[in-house]
């Protein structure tokens, strides 16, 4: 049976531009969902509460923000805290702002912090606290007042330079804009290739470059080798198949273009932290069959 996450329908109405909700609590037993909207999740001596964003998981810090993309999955999780975390969460339409609006160039971080949402952002603690006032006072403002305070704060965060994304690129498909035709090409080429072997010589090509001069143009606009981006895209559909089918370890191996297991193993326990069987048993507790 395929699982599929808990779909949620939010309180948000095709009237209001977003929704805010602040509250305390020390359980966090929402099960992991996804929503069309996009939202920014606040929490407050939250330690010891386990974050799951896409293939992502991990524990988080007494206090953290994270922007969460249209339809990406997500939860935390505590079954009891010795404290009280306080958690503020902001909801918004996913087109809020048109995108012709969006591609004007005094919005041009907000968009990229938009696209880059679709792997969910976690923002540094420095960030968290440097915004905490006007999150948790957010809630009091009402009118055109909140909404120019909300996009406010999403262009303080846009320009934050201390953000980290969470999920894999190919966990949901989705695309980051890297203002490179060739960049735009060559991920189009391994997304649609990835389970056949890609060599460097083969994506130059395509680029019209030399080798050289395509591994540093590559690692220039991306931040990564050719080689680790080809293994994100891998790994993200491994995680997927993971998550959504009972294949065994090695059938998701090979199907997504690992020829070796024991390389595919190692990779992802590097990647992830954790093996493949106990990625799977992580999130088997945390999802809806339907």
């Amino acid at each position: 049976m395929k699982a599929k996450f808990f779909r949620e329908i939010t309180p948000l109405n095709q009237f209001d531009c977003f929704t805010i909700f602040k509250r305390k609590k020390n359980i966090f037993d929402f099960p992991l969902h996804t929503h069309e909207e996009f939202e920014l999740n606040f929490i407050l001596n939250g330690k010891g509460v386990k974050r799951i964003i896409g293939d992502h998981s991990e524990e988080i810090e007494p206090i953290e923000l994270v922007l969460v993309g249209s339809n990406l999955p997500h939860g935390w999780f505590a079954n009891h805290l010795d404290t009280v975390a306080e958690e503020v969460t902001i909801q918004f339409h996913k087109d809020l702002f048109d995108q012709k609006f969006l591609k004007r160039n005094q919005l041009y971080f907000i968009r990229t912090l938009l696209e880059k949402s679709a792997n969910g952002i976690l923002f540094s603690k420095e960030t968290a606290q440097g915004i905490q006032d006007r999150i948790l006072n957010l809630v009091d403002k009402q009118g055109f007042e909140s909404i120019l305070e909300l996009l406010s704060i999403l262009h303080s965060l846009s320009i934050s330079e201390q953000m980290r994304l969470l999920s894999s690129s190919s966990f949901e498909e989705n695309n980051i804009s890297y203002n490179s035709r060739r960049i735009e090409v060559t991920f189009e080429f391994i997304r649609t290739n990835f389970l056949t072997d890609i060599s460097l010589a083969e994506v130059a090509k395509l680029a019209n470059m030399t080798e050289v001069s395509f591994s540093r143009f590559f690692k220039k606009h991306t931040g990564k080798t050719f080689i680790d981006s080809l293994n994100e895209v891998r790994l993200g559909h491994a995680t997927r198949l993971l998550i959504d089918t009972t294949q065994t370890i090695a059938e998701i191996a090979f199907q997504c273009g690992f020829n070796n297991l024991s390389h595919f193993n190692r990779l992802f326990k590097q990647k992830k932290a954790c093996t493949p069987k106990e990625f799977r048993d992580k999130f088997a507790g945390k999802r809806t069959f339907i």
